[in-house]
């Protein structure tokens, strides 16, 4: 770690670009203490995407993002290698019917089944809800327990001792994002309101003892939970899918982790938010999910406490290339290569050339700038791969 002024860095490979949106974000008025930006570090919206960022009495809901509570799962199962069919190819179609993909995409049925109803009747949505997108209640009962798209995805790994997992990469879907672009739309509106001036009028904050700022929070926290029950949903009906196949099997033990999102914690002996916006929460202990791309290692890590990252660390590999960019350097045949001996969605890799691996950073060099946050507990490599398109 070195510091620039009120950014900590942990990050070895960091474009002047990302590094500058740092520096600004670090101004950002209800900013308390220095940003700390993770070895993933990558240019975002507003806010960096691999940043930790500290506020007091406040919150920039565009530093929260638009897919809020997006995270990991992860299951290591009893089953190993040996146990696996040699042709695992079917279980991408396994997947693609059982776990729903694709922009707006969702079950066919608003249904109702005891899972859907527990977490809806234990998570009342915000009363606001349905006022800001017609029949977006109805949304997110249908899109409970589906992938989405972009870096999504839900995969097989072994790990170097051949023990089989289950990991899910998945936020909030179509009711995050919404309410995300809604609470930002109005921050931005506030700010002007009051004739307040920001180095980038995406880092508009509320004030948290606001109305807007109260029906934000209410909002962002709701959706924290519905990602996190999402990603339970999907690893249930993808370890049924796998079990069958394989004809048994059981889990072992489960991490389901956040990357995107806010908390109230203590840092220093006060009470602030931290937002985390593509970065995993890495107190002593913690167990967490730090994926690389669809065609590298994935790693299951021990968080270290480091009060210098606000007890965090990196929540991935990172983009290199913008999605256009990827589309328009690499090819379908250099992503078949680089996916050779994996089960995959092959016949749509035009689609997939903006997760190319080669658009991302090398997840062993994040891994490696970060040794002072996380101790690596499991290395994985896929064996399938199914992705949102």
């Amino acid at each position: 770690m070195y510091q620039e002024g009120k950014v900590k860095i942990w990050a070895s490979i960091l474009d002047d670009v990302t590094r500058d949106q740092a520096h600004k974000l670090a101004t950002c008025p209800v900013i308390h203490g220095d940003v700390a930006l993770m070895a993933d570090a990558h240019l975002g919206k507003g806010a960096t995407v691999g940043s930790v960022i500290p506020t007091k009495d406040a919150i920039i809901p565009a530093a929260v993002g638009v897919d809020i509570g997006c995270g990991m799962i992860a299951v290591i199962t009893d089953r190993l290698k040996s146990d696996l069919p040699e042709d695992l190819q079917p279980l991408v179609g396994k997947f693609s019917r059982s776990v729903p993909a694709g922009v707006a995409q969702g079950h066919k049925k608003s249904r109702r089944n005891a899972r859907v109803e527990q977490f809806f009747d234990e998570n009342p949505p915000p009363a606001n809800l349905d006022s800001i997108r017609d029949d977006l209640t109805k949304r997110a009962v249908r899109q409970l327990g589906s992938l989405g798209a972009g870096n999504h995805f839900l995969e097989v790994c072994l790990n170097v001792k051949d023990q089989v997992w289950v990991v899910i990469h998945s936020g909030s879907r179509g009711v995050g994002n919404i309410l995300a672009t809604h609470h930002i739309g109005v921050a931005r509106r506030l700010m002007d309101a009051q004739g307040i001036k920001l180095a980038d009028r995406d880092l508009a904050y509320f004030m948290e003892d606001t109305s807007e700022g109260q029906e934000y929070i209410e909002a962002m926290l709701w959706a924290q939970k519905y990602a996190l029950a999402n990603r339970e949903v999907m690893m249930d009906a993808a370890l049924k899918d796998v079990f069958e196949y394989i004809d048994s099997g059981e889990e072992v033990d489960r991490i389901n982790c956040h990357h995107n999102f806010a908390a109230k914690e203590v840092h220093d002996g006060e009470e602030i938010w931290v937002t985390r916006k593509g970065a995993i929460r890495a107190r002593e202990g913690d167990l967490g999910v730090i994926p690389g791309s669809m065609g590298a290692a994935s790693y299951i890590v021990e968080g270290k406490g480091n009060p210098d990252s606000y007890n965090s660390s990196a929540h991935g590999a990172g983009r290199k290339f913008s999605r256009g960019q990827a589309k328009r350097t690499f090819t379908t045949d250099s992503l078949k290569r680089w996916m050779e001996g994996k089960a995959w969605n092959h016949n749509n890799s035009k689609a997939l050339l903006d997760e190319h691996p080669e658009a991302y950073k090398d997840i062993d060099q994040v891994m490696e700038d970060q040794k002072d946050l996380v101790s690596v507990l499991h290395k994985l490599h896929q064996i399938v791969n199914y992705k949102g398109l």
